[in-house]
C-alpha cells in the first residue's frame, strides 16, 4: 500500500504495519498524491451545516453500529435552537446508539421546502419551535408552564443520574398539580398492542438502560433533540408474501416509494379534526407537545385519545419517546398513585425494550436480558412484569436447545433433557422467522429433479411449460424485456452436466451442479464469486427455466444486468429484492401469488433481513429453485435477523464456498481482512493509498483535499464517481461534517430548495434499510428530482426533509451493497469502539479501482480486524431449521 505521510511523521503502530514504515524499503509518497497541507489545517469541524435537534448521532440498527464516539446532546433549553456541531474533544466516547439506515435526519427546510406532512421512514420525534416548546402549551406559541417545567426539570435529573426513574413516583419535585382524569384509576387494558404505524417512522436506537453516559442531560419529551434520544413505536407487521405498490415517481425497483416495496402498505392515520383535537388536549394535560397528535394517530390508530388517557405509558409506541419521558406524562396525567411497578408501564416498557432489540437486529431476547433491562428502568419486580406481559399476549415466550460445542447431536430417543434458553420475543419478528423457515422447509421438500419445468437432456423445451397466470399481470420489466426462457430456448436441451462442464470456473461448475439436483443452495465469496451467480442463470436459462438474479441495491442490479448482458441475456433478468416483492420487476405473479419464475438467485443475502426474507420465500413457487448467495464478511442486515448466517449454521442445504479470489491489491487486502489479518500489499498502480492525520480537522480538510483534487489527478476517476465512507453520521469527522465541507468545496450553494442545490450529491432513504444515492438535478413544484444511476426518480416534496441528505460522504452500511470506481475511507481517532471486521471489510471492500484510507484511528483498526468480530444477533431461525431438518 502506498502511504500519504507529512514528512517527518512516524507511522501509526499498528498489528501487521498497513501504513509501511518511512525506511528504505518503503514506497516514497507519490508525488500526485497530497502531502502535508500547505494551508494549516482546521482545528474542527466545517460549521456549514450545524447538527439539528433531532438528528441521529448514529448510523443503522445492526449488531455493528456505524456511529461516531464523539455524540454530545445538546442542554434542553438549547435544543431547539442549537446550532453548533458536536464537538469531539473534552469528553469521553459514550456508548454508541445504534440507529436505521433509514435515518433520515430532519433538517431545516429553506424558503421553497414544505415541512414533511407525516412522518417518514427513520424521522424522529420532532424538536418543538420557539412556540411549541412549552410542554403543554399550544402549537401556537406561549411560555412553559411551571408544571412543565417541573416535569422537564424531573426528567433531566433521571436522565442525569442525580435520581432513579422511582423519583417520579415518590418525589415532590416529580409531582404534577394536574389532577387525575375520571378520579378513580382507570382499569389496566388486557393486551394494548397498538395499530401497526407508519413503516417509515421507525426510528431505530440502542438496546441498554436510557440516558447517555457521562450524565449529559437531553432534551424533555417532544424535543428529542441531537443527544440521539432513542425512539420507539410498533413497526408494521408486513403481510408476508404481499406485494407494496410503488409509489409516486418510482423507479425500475420503486425507488419512489415509501414503502420500499419490502414491507406491508401504509397504514391510514388520517385522524378527523375532532379526535386530532381531543389528543392534543390529552398531550397538553400531561406536559408533552400537542404536535405530537398526528403521531399518536400514527402509532395507536383510532380511538388514540382514550387509550392514551387509560394508559399513558402507550406513549412509548411515538417514535423518539424515551421512558423517563413516558413516565412524567403518565405522572401528570395519573396523578401520586401510579408507581414504576404498575403493569401498565411494565408491558409498555417490555414491548418498547424488544422493539429495541430489533432494530439492532435480535428477532428475540433472553428473559435474563429483559430481566436487567427492567430492573433498570426501575420496575421493583422483573420475573412479575415479564410473567405479567406474557400471560396478557403482549410477548411470546419460547424456548430453544442450547448447543454445546464439539457435542455429538442427541439421538431421537434420548430421554435425557437438553438444556434450553427462554427467550421473549414480538410476534411480528416471531411470526416472521416461522414462517421464513416454514418456507424455506417447503422449498427443499417440494423440489423434485425431474419436474416438467426441467427438461430432460437432449429434449426440447415446452413453450407452455409456465404456470396458467389466468390473466395475473406481469410486470414492467418482463414485458418490455420478452425475455421468456422458455420462449426464446431452440434446440436440443443441454444437460446439466454439460452446462457444469462448460462452466467459466470451478467454482461455478461446483455451483450449477448443487443447484441442479436442489431446491435451496447457499453460495459464498467475495465481489468475484458474483460471476458465478450470473453463469448459474445462463445456466437455467439455456435449459429452458425462467431464471432471475436479484440484488440487495438498484446499483447492484446494474452490474448484474451488465453481466448478464455481457453473458448474452438480458438485462432484465436482474433485479432487486424490493422490486421484486413490489412486482415493479421481474416476471409477475401467478394467480396464486407466486413468481412466475422456476430459479432465483438472491445475491447480497446477508443484507435480508427476517421480514423481507419471509415475503421473498413465501411468494415463491413449489418446485423453484432458490439460491442465497452473498459475502459472509459484510455487515449483516439493517433490519432483525442474520437470515443469510442462520440458513449456513443450520447446514439445512448444500453450502458452496467460491475459491475465486477477488482480484488486484484490494481484493488482496480485502482477503486478509475476511480472515482477521491486516497485511501490507503491494499497490503499483496506487491502487491503496494510506493517509495520516493528526486530528479531526486534519481528516475533513485531508478528504476534501483527495476528493476534490488528488484522487481526480493521479488516479483518474472523476469527482462523481468517488465516495466517502465513515464510520457514522455524527460529531466532528461524520457525515454531517464531511458533507458540509465537501459541499462548500464542490458545489457552494445556499440550499434554496429543502436545504439542496442542483448538483448536490444526496442519499435517499428509500425505505427502512435501503439507501440510494444520486445527484439533484432540478427542483419541481411537487419535489426534488433526482439521478440515481441514470434512472429518474422524483422525491415527493413531503418527505424531502426527511427522506433526504446529502451524500458525498456515507456510512459502511449505507454503502453495503454497492460499488464506486474509487473511495475515501475516513477513520477517525475516536472511531476505535466503533470499529469490528466486518464493518472495515464492508468499507475497504466498496472501491473498484482506488481505495484512499484516511487513517487517524492508529492501532484500533489492526486491532479491530483480528478481533472484534461483529456482535452476535439474538434469533430463532437456525434453531427452527434444524428442529425442521431432524423431523424431515
Amino acid at each position: 500500500m502506498s502511504s500519504d505521510r507529512p514528512a517527518g511523521e512516524a507511522a501509526s503502530p499498528t498489528t501487521g504495519d498497513p501504513a509501511p514504515r518511512e525506511d528504505a524499503t518503503a514506497p516514497a509518497p507519490a508525488p500526485d498524491h497530497p502531502e502535508a497541507p500547505a494551508d494549516p489545517a482546521p482545528a474542527t469541524a466545517p460549521r456549514g451545516q450545524a447538527e439539528r435537534p433531532g438528528e441521529r448521532e448514529a448510523d443503522e440498527a445492526t449488531a455493528d453500529p456505524d456511529t461516531t464516539a464523539d455524540q454530545h446532546p445538546a442542554p434542553p433549553a438549547e435544543a431547539a435552537r442549537e446550532a453548533e456541531p458536536t464537538s469531539e474533544t473534552g469528553a469521553p466516547p459514550r456508548e454508541a446508539e445504534p440507529t436505521s439506515e433509514a435515518d433520515t435526519q430532519p433538517r431545516e427546510a429553506g424558503p421553497e421546502a414544505e415541512p414533511a406532512a407525516e412522518a417518514t421512514s427513520g424521522a424522529r420525534v420532532a424538536a418543538p419551535s420557539a412556540g411549541e416548546a412549552g410542554a403543554g402549551g399550544s402549537a401556537g406559541g406561549g411560555k412553559r408552564s411551571a408544571a412543565a417545567e417541573a416535569l422537564a426539570a424531573a426528567v433531566r435529573a433521571v436522565e442525569r443520574g442525580e435520581a432513579d426513574a422511582a423519583s417520579f413516583f415518590t418525589s415532590a419535585r416529580g409531582r404534577s398539580t394536574a389532577a387525575r382524569p375520571g378520579g378513580a384509576r382507570p382499569a389496566s387494558p388486557g393486551h394494548a398492542t397498538p395499530t401497526p404505524g407508519d413503516p417509515q417512522a421507525a426510528t431505530p436506537h440502542a438496546a441498554g438502560p436510557a440516558g447517555p453516559a457521562g450524565g449529559a442531560p437531553t432534551a424533555p419529551l417532544g424535543g428529542a433533540g441531537s443527544g440521539g434520544a432513542p425512539a420507539s413505536g410498533p413497526a408494521p407487521t408486513a403481510t408476508a408474501g404481499a406485494p407494496a405498490a410503488a409509489g409516486p415517481g418510482a423507479g425500475p425497483s420503486g425507488v419512489g416509494s415509501p414503502a420500499g416495496g419490502a414491507g406491508g402498505a401504509r397504514v391510514s392515520s388520517a385522524g378527523g379534526p375532532a379526535e386530532l383535537d381531543e389528543i392534543r388536549q390529552v398531550l397538553a394535560a400531561g406536559g408533552a407537545p400537542p404536535h405530537l397528535a398526528e403521531q399518536v394517530v400514527r402509532a395507536l390508530g383510532e380511538g388514540a385519545g382514550p387509550v392514551l388517557r387509560d394508559d399513558p405509558w402507550q406513549l412509548l409506541a411515538v417514535p423518539g419517546v424515551r421512558p423517563e419521558q413516558a413516565d412524567g406524562f403518565a405522572r401528570a396525567l395519573l396523578g401520586p398513585d401510579c408507581g414504576p411497578g404498575d403493569e401498565r408501564r411494565s408491558r409498555a416498557l417490555v414491548t418498547w425494550l424488544l422493539e429495541r432489540a430489533a432494530l439492532e437486529g435480535h428477532t428475540a431476547r433472553e428473559s435474563a436480558t429483559l430481566r436487567d433491562a427492567l430492573a433498570q428502568h426501575a420496575v421493583p419486580d422483573p420475573d412479575e412484569a415479564l410473567r405479567d406481559a406474557v400471560a396478557e399476549g403482549v410477548v411470546l415466550v419460547f424456548q430453544d436447545a442450547l448447543e454445546t460445542p464439539g457435542a455429538a447431536p442427541a439421538a431421537e430417543d434420548d430421554e435425557a433433557e437438553q438444556p434450553v434458553r427462554v427467550l421473549l420475543g414480538l410476534d411480528r419478528y416471531a411470526l416472521a422467522e416461522e414462517s421464513l423457515a416454514d418456507s424455506l422447509a417447503r422449498v427443499i421438500n417440494t423440489f423434485e429433479p425431474g419436474a416438467a419445468a426441467d427438461p430432460a437432456p437432449g429434449a426440447r423445451p415446452e413453450t407452455d411449460a409456465a404456470p396458467e397466470t389466468d390473466g395475473a399481470p406481469e410486470s414492467d420489466a418482463a414485458r418490455e424485456s420478452g425475455a421468456e426462457p422458455e420462449a426464446e430456448a431452440a434446440g436440443p436441451v443441454p444437460g446439466w452436466e454439460a452446462l457444469a462442464d462448460a462452466a467459466p470456473s470451478p467454482s461455478a461448475a461446483e455451483l450449477v451442479r448443487a443447484a441442479a439436483g436442489h431446491g435451496l443452495v447457499t453460495h459464498s465469496g467475495g465481489e468475484s464469486a458474483r460471476a458465478e451467480a450470473v453463469a448459474l442463470v445462463a445456466a437455467a436459462h439455456a435449459r429452458g427455466l425462467r431464471a432471475y438474479a436479484a440484488a440487495h441495491t438498484d446499483d447492484g442490479r446494474r452490474r448484474l444486468g451488465a453481466a448478464l448482458a455481457d453473458s448474452g441475456l438480458p438485462a432484465a433478468l436482474a433485479v432487486t429484492v424490493a422490486g421484486l416483492l413490489a412486482g415493479a420487476e421481474g416476471p409477475g405473479r401467478d394467480a396464486d401469488g407466486a413468481f412466475r419464475l422456476d430459479l432465483l438467485a438472491v445475491l447480497d443475502a446477508p443484507q435480508l433481513d427476517v421480514e423481507a426474507a419471509a415475503a421473498l420465500v413465501e411468494s415463491l413457487p413449489d418446485g423453484v429453485r432458490l439460491v442465497l448467495s452473498g459475502d459472509p464478511g459484510v455487515l449483516w442486515s439493517a433490519g432483525a435477523g442474520r437470515v443469510f448466517a442462520d440458513v449456513v449454521a443450520a447446514r439445512a442445504c448444500p453450502q458452496v464456498v467460491s475459491r475465486t479470489p477477488d482480484p488486484g491489491p484490494i481484493g488482496e487486502l480485502v482477503s486478509g481482512i475476511g480472515i482477521g489479518e491486516l497485511s501490507q500489499v503491494e499497490a503499483p498502480g496506487k491502487e491503496v493509498v494510506i493517509v495520516p492525520v493528526r486530528d479531526a480537522g486534519d481528516a475533513v480538510h485531508r478528504t476534501v483535499q483527495l476528493v476534490a483534487d488528488s484522487v481526480p489527478r493521479a488516479i483518474g476517476v472523476p469527482v462523481p464517481d468517488i465516495q466517502v465512507i465513515t464510520v457514522g453520521h455524527g460529531g466532528a469527522v461524520g457525515t454531517r461534517a464531511l458533507n458540509a465541507a465537501l459541499k462548500e468545496r464542490l458545489n457552494p450553494g445556499p440550499g434554496r430548495f429543502g436545504g439542496f442545490d442542483p448538483g448536490d450529491r444526496v442519499a435517499y432513504a428509500v425505505a427502512p434499510g435501503r439507501t440510494v444515492t444520486g445527484t439533484v438535478t432540478a427542483a419541481e413544484p411537487d419535489g426534488l428530482r433526482l439521478d440515481c444511476g441514470g434512472e429518474d426518480v422524483l422525491v415527493p416534496r413531503a418527505r424531502v426533509a426527511d427522506a433526504l441528505r446529502p451524500g458525498w460522504a456515507v456510512t459502511a452500511h449505507q454503502a453495503a451493497g454497492r460499488r464506486w470506481p474509487a473511495t475515501v475511507v475516513v477513520l477517525p481517532g475516536d472511531a476505535g469502539p466503533l470499529l469490528t471486521r466486518a464493518w472495515v471489510y464492508t468499507a475497504f471492500s466498496r472501491g473498484e479501482r482506488h481505495l484512499s484510507v484516511v487513517h487517524g484511528a492508529g492501532p484500533a483498526l489492526p486491532h479491530a480486524v483480528a478481533e472484534v468480530p461483529a456482535a452476535e444477533r439474538t434469533t430463532r431461525l437456525r434453531a427452527l431449521l434444524r428442529a425442521q431438518n431432524a423431523t424431515a
